[in-house]
Order: structure tokens, then sequence, then C-alpha cells
């Protein structure tokens, strides 16, 4: 005979209602500046001297820089690909950084921010939006791979290089970043997961923007945060204001610590919204958006927070902020010139590096198409 739900409401211990409710208040969310850039957890406040937060707000604003002209070029079909990242700063560059250039990104198509603030020439992050090889070639001594587009499939990665880190006594740690639609893949399940069964330094964060693509949050999971989805593997996992570039240092310095000490991985869900669409691929969110949405996250801008928290300390005016955004957009349009004065990719090039010894049949097209590009 099986149990009634009546005897099952009745009896504390099988209370799933409770359960539900009390898992939530575990994964509260973590805030040290509130929407106008006051401190609401002096608690949390990063040791970060006034450069360092001077510099970090400027890293903020050279990523919306970068947003602003990047949109502008791809509606003239002069990028090619484009994620859009406006809002979504603190939650990207704040988290970046707290790690250091030893470390390994593993990013997805959205974190280009990340992947050049981590050391990639910027004209490369052009290219490989524009499909061109050599936005795929890195240095050496670069330690990124390329923006991931099979959706979640950066976190089997980062859990691999993190194994491969702790084997070789390497203090350093893999991390990498997907969004709420990338929570929902087997891949994250997998490589969060195999993370913390071998206890492997990685941080993998949730930038939870509400949708993916037009598809919101709460259609993707029952789960009350996704934070939580980390406890099934055995591994921490804590839930973030993303909006808020000093909580996002904190938290993710504390991950980097934790990880890098050899505890295992972090799970980091950051709340952030992004202010524009998917991508500039066809995307509209006015469709599946009301604008009391757009207007509710407006208020919370990550630079508002920082710009008003850095003027209150006498670090931050006007002046400067025109001036750097001058600063910026001459050297977006550098790197642009940079990319366009790149060497035009060929068939025979493809064709050359599809195996790593050609097949006959290949040889012969290899062959007629070098003949035919005037070789």
């Amino acid at each position: 005979m099986g149990i009634s739900m009546a005897k099952v409401k009745k009896n504390k211990a099988l209370d799933f209602a409770a359960h539900l409710k009390s898992v939530e208040k575990n994964y509260s969310m973590v805030q040290v500046l509130d929407e106008t850039g006051k401190v609401v957890n002096e608690d949390l406040l990063p040791d970060l001297k006034d450069e360092e937060l001077v510099e970090l707000f400027e890293n903020m604003l050279w990523s919306r820089a970068l947003n602003d002209r990047s949109t502008t070029l791809a509606r003239q079909g002069r990028l090619g690909f484009f994620a859009p990242t406006a809002g979504q700063e603190a939650s990207q560059l704040a988290s970046l950084y707290a790690f250091n250039r030893e470390d390994i990104l593993f990013p997805g198509y959205r974190d280009i921010p990340q992947l050049v603030l981590h050391g990639l020439p910027l004209y490369k992050a052009f290219l490989w939006s524009r499909g061109h090889v050599e936005g795929n070639l890195y240095p050496e001594d670069y330690n990124a791979m390329p923006p991931q587009i099979i959706i979640g499939a950066q976190i089997v990665q980062a859990a691999g290089a993190g194994l491969g880190l702790k084997k070789r006594g390497k203090k350093q740690v893999a991390f990498t970043y997907t969004g709420d639609g990338g929570s929902s893949q087997g891949d994250f399940y997998e490589g969060v997961n195999f993370a913390g069964a071998f206890e492997a330094p990685v941080v993998f964060y949730i930038q939870n923007n509400g949708y993916a693509i037009s598809t919101p949050r709460h259609k993707q999971t029952a789960a009350t945060t996704l934070a939580q989805k980390a406890a099934a593997a055995g591994v921490p996992g804590i839930q973030v204001d993303g909006m808020d570039p000093l909580a996002m240092y904190t938290v993710s310095k504390a991950a980097r610590d934790w990880a890098v000490e050899g505890n295992g991985p972090v799970v980091i869900e950051t709340i952030t919204s992004r202010f524009g669409p998917h991508s500039l691929s066809g995307d509209d969110p006015k469709r599946y958006r009301t604008q009391a949405s757009f207007e509710e996250w407006d208020k919370k801008d990550p630079l508002i927070r920082m710009r008003n928290f850095l003027t209150e300390k006498g670090l931050w005016n006007e002046e400067k902020e025109v001036a750097l955004i001058e600063k910026y957009d001459e050297e977006i349009r550098e790197a642009v010139k940079q990319a366009d004065n790149a060497p035009k990719q060929k068939v025979s090039d493809f064709l050359k590096t599809m195996f790593e010894e050609p097949t006959n049949v290949i040889q012969e097209q290899i062959e007629y198409f070098e003949m035919k590009e005037g070789k």
C-alpha cells in the first residue's frame, strides 16, 4: 500500500513544501552595493586599493563601449555574429578581475570582453566574429580557448582542464561561463559532476539573465535557484547579484581561493540582465519581454552603481569618463582596421587544414583551387 498524501502532509519529516522553502533560504543572493551604489554589506567589501577599484570600472566602461561599437558594426554588416553584453559588465569583468592570467578561461560566445581583457588582441576577436581562421589562432602562452558556440560544451572542457591542472600540481584554476539556458544542458550537469567527483579546481559561472534566447528561466527548470544545481554534485553553489561589481569580485575571489587550495569546484549563479537582444541574428526581445522589465533592469545598471560608488569616494568624475570613452572608441577603430587588413581566406587554405595529411582527393582539390586562386 502507498502512503497517502494526507498522511505525508501531517508528517513534518515528509513535508516537501517546507523542504523546498528551506532550500530557497540556503541560496539567498549575495549583494554589496545596492542599485544606487550604496554599500549594504560592509563585511563583504573587497580588499581592493583605490586604483584597483578605478581599473575595474574602467574595464566595465571599455566593455560597454565595445558593445555599442560592435552593435553598430554588426548592423553595418562589418562584423558577423555578435551577442550583446550591455548589462553584464559586472557579471563578466568583475568576476574576471579575481583571476590571474595563468588561469584558463573557457568562454561562451557572449564572453568576448573577458577573452580580450585576459590577453587576446581585440582584432582577433573581430576576426573570430567574422569566421576568419586567424580569430582562433592563439599564442602558446595565452591561457584561453576560443568562444564555444555549442551551448554548454565549455563546461565539460573546463572540467577536464581543471583535472589536468590538479594532476600536474599547478596553482591555477579553470573558469568558465554559460547562461541560464546553458545550465539546462546535459553538458552542464556532466561537467559539474565530473569536476566535483575529482575535486578539480574549476569555477563555473551561470549568467542568469532570465532568458535562453526567448525561453524564460521559469520554463527551463523548476529549481528555485540555478546555484542549487551544484548540490547534487556535492559542489558549493552560491547566488550573487550579477549587477553588483563588488559582490561579483568578492564571491569570485573566494571561489578561486577555494578551488586553487584543492577543495574542488564552485558554481556561481549571477543574477543579471542583457539589455539588448540575445544576438543580432534576428532576436527581438520586445516580442517576449515587457517594457516594465526593461525599465526595472535599467535601474540596476552595473555602471551606474560603480560610478556612484567611486564618485562618492572622490575617485571618479564625468571628464575622466568622457576622455576614456573617446580613447576606447579610437582603440576599437584601430582594431577594426587591423581585422580588415587580415589576409583574405582561400578555399585551398581550408582544404589544407581539413586533415593533418591530405588524402589524394583533397590534394587534387588543393591543387585545383590554388590554380584558380592564381598560384
